[in-house]
């Protein structure tokens, strides 16, 4: 296993986070559009990815969005790489690089379908805050944070 600091040009990064985007135009639904409009990745300078063997297995990113804040963003584990720690290992690595770039704090948004990344969230001590920014009256959206 072999974690990778890049940026959104990586080209595995890319290839991700199509597929992320194909499983959450099922989860999502009727919504897609909606949240999709919040997920570019054109400007991430801060995107991790997870490589298995030398075959890219995993994402995630994170963007300053407050003043003490960095927003995790494009989280994502290819379905036969699951339940193997991999979503764990990039979510601590961001927080440490939140860290590293003076940041005090990780925020995210994920949607309440999202049953397998609420769990990661809450079992890696992340807290439920109330909804933020463009998520604000979002009733199926759920937003956390945790001090880093």
């Amino acid at each position: 296993m072999k974690l990778v600091r890049t940026t959104s040009k990586n080209k595995d990064f890319i290839g991700l986070v199509k597929k992320l985007d194909a499983y959450l135009a099922i989860t999502d639904g009727d919504e897609h559009a909606f949240y999709n409009q919040f997920n570019s990745i054109q400007s991430l300078k801060y995107v991790l990815v997870i490589y298995l063997n030398d075959v890219p297995v995993g994402c995630g990113a994170i963007k300053p969005i407050e003043e003490s804040s960095m927003e995790i963003k494009r989280m994502y584990v290819s379905p036969k790489a699951r339940e193997k720690g991999f979503a764990t290992k990039i979510l601590k690595e961001l927080e440490s690089w939140t860290k590293e770039l003076n940041y005090t704090s990780c925020i995210l948004e994920t949607g309440i379908r999202q049953t397998e990344a609420v769990a990661l969230y809450k079992k890696c001590n992340y807290t439920i805050i109330p909804n933020y920014g463009q998520y604000i009256g979002v009733k199926n959206s759920l937003c956390f944070k945790k001090e880093v």
